[in-house]
């Protein structure tokens, strides 16, 4: 498994929300470069960028940002938030970004999912983002009726096979993750997926990598590393064998 530092870009900043809330907001950097910078000389390997702007907006608002981080660090990003249009896939790729996260349009454009797949296959996941048990969209803001792994199943029938799933509710909140939630989402991927969601410590690291998911191919972490709860390297060790 690997370790993923988030940077979420909202209004030109690097910062963290609380259980996905625009109005509890924490900015940890006046410029997303020099987070991410700092996470890459701290041993990064990958990175995960969040368009917090374009997830409200409905189309990618830092594009530029994601540009300046993938032209001077040197390291794989993935990016999500607004793509929800081929156009904006392709320009989000354009920017430089390895891999891309489709959320809301995932399960709202059924033409842009399947046009996505079979156009950049791997390179594209889709977010799958619960709160209070069902898949929240739209920037967290709106609550759908179905639970998470009803929807892993049904959009695995039209070919996804990688996804980022997120419990908004732990989110930003440092108190770990629901071991049990994500045993049941990892049995129900038959492909690959990234947790994110309350990762306080390196021994919510460990437990994750004890629990012997072999699907589970890696951690996002974002409000733990600003606030130093552990640096990367340690939760990169955590995650591997013996770490």
């Amino acid at each position: 498994m690997i370790l993923l530092p988030a940077v979420d870009i909202r209004d030109g900043r690097a910062v963290r929300l609380r259980q996905g809330h625009f109005d509890d907001e924490t900015v940890y950097a006046d410029d997303p470069l020099d987070a991410a910078r700092s996470f890459v000389a701290a041993g990064a390997r990958f990175l995960h960028v969040v368009d917090l702007d374009g997830a409200r907006e409905g189309r990618p608002a830092n594009l530029e940002h994601l540009g300046r981080i993938t032209r001077e660090l040197g390291v794989p990003v993935q990016y999500g938030g607004g793509l929800r249009s081929l156009s904006s896939v392709r320009a989000a790729l354009g920017a430089g970004a390895d891999r891309v996260v489709v959320g809301t349009a995932a399960y709202t454009d059924p033409d842009l999912l399947d046009g996505a797949l079979a156009t950049w296959g791997p390179r594209v996941l889709v977010a799958v983002d619960v709160r209070g048990g069902r898949v929240s969209v739209a920037g967290w803001t709106k609550e759908t009726q179905m639970r998470g792994e009803d929807v892993i199943a049904r959009l695995q029938q039209r070919g996804a096979s990688r996804f980022v799933y997120t419990n908004v509710d732990r989110d930003g909140m440092l108190h770990g993750p629901d071991l049990a939630e994500i045993a049941r989402v990892s049995a129900a991927v038959r492909g690959r997926f990234l947790y994110s969601g309350g990762i306080g410590s390196v021994e919510d690291l460990r437990a994750l990598r004890d629990a012997r998911l072999v699907n589970l191919a890696g951690v996002i972490s974002g409000k733990a590393l600003y606030e130093r709860r552990f640096d990367v390297r340690a939760g990169q060790a955590a995650l591997e064998d013996g770490g």
